[in-house]
């Protein structure tokens, strides 16, 4: 977890994370947490927001090409690392511009009111905003079989929805829905449990003190559902209070990871 005010489900370096991988994680992470402002934060209009995200999509990928050396005008600081982790760890692209193309989708949907017709619609969205950092993870760990990235998949979409559900009364006060029509949050509480057990077994297959950190990673999203789920009984939508984790979640998130 991380000290930032939000819920981050994108593993940020810590201690756990091996040393010789803290420069690429950290460097992901702003390139994403950029990325995620640009489509979210202040209050440009919608067609300034997509404007700024097309720049920074062709940053990436003067970023990706390793003929060019020119710096980013406007976020060297993300770019300059990320070039240097891309060109060390030989980053995949695709997942990189998938993130890019669900932030410009958030930046449309919202601008126009727009939903989810279904739960297959929201997972897409899912599959591009939320998958490529557990691959991307993934692959600095040298991971790559097909079932550690179908486990990686279910963890990262359940860790996002999640994320939906807890800040789900700010975004409808910025006019944004995740909810699929048709579907109640406990519906979708329960779904994203089932999702996180599904990838559990990955804990299993990341050794050392980075399986310790996506222990903690699948038990803390849980124990933020312990959370929602208790509240969602007495609560309506727009007013589920964020979950706050105190000491004692802490201790219970620990016990949780000793026993998985």
């Amino acid at each position: 977890m991380s000290s930032i005010d939000h819920y981050e489900n994108f593993p940020v370096a810590s201690w756990l994370c091996p040393a010789h991988l803290r420069g690429a994680v950290t460097a992901l992470y702003h390139f994403a947490r950029t990325a995620d402002d640009l489509a979210d934060e202040g209050h440009d209009p919608a067609h300034h927001r997509l404007d700024a995200l097309g720049e920074y999509r062709a940053d990436l990928q003067n970023c990706l090409d390793q003929q060019a050396h020119s710096p980013s005008t406007r976020w060297p600081k993300v770019f300059n690392p990320l070039r240097r982790a891309a060109q060390e760890h030989h980053l995949p692209a695709q997942p990189l511009f998938e993130l890019l193309d669900a932030f410009e989708q958030d930046v449309v949907y919202t601008s126009v009111g727009q939903g989810y017709k279904n739960r297959a619609e929201l997972l897409d969205y899912c599959r591009r905003s939320a998958n490529p950092v557990g691959r991307l993870m993934l692959h600095l760990y040298g991971v790559n079989d097909a079932t550690s990235l179908t486990h990686s998949d279910a963890i990262c979409t359940a860790l996002q929805l999640i994320n939906f559900w807890q800040d789900r009364a700010e975004d409808l006060r910025r006019g944004r829905d995740y909810l699929p029509h048709g579907h109640t949050l406990a519906q979708e509480l329960r779904f994203a449990r089932e999702l996180m057990w599904q990838g559990s077994p990955l804990v299993h297959r990341i050794k050392g003190r980075a399986g310790w950190e996506l222990r903690a990673v699948v038990q803390g999203g849980l124990r933020i559902l312990d959370k929602l789920d208790e509240r969602a009984e007495t609560a309506e939508h727009a007013d589920l209070a964020r979950p706050t984790l105190h000491k004692l979640d802490f201790v219970h998130i620990a016990w949780r990871c000793l026993r998985m």
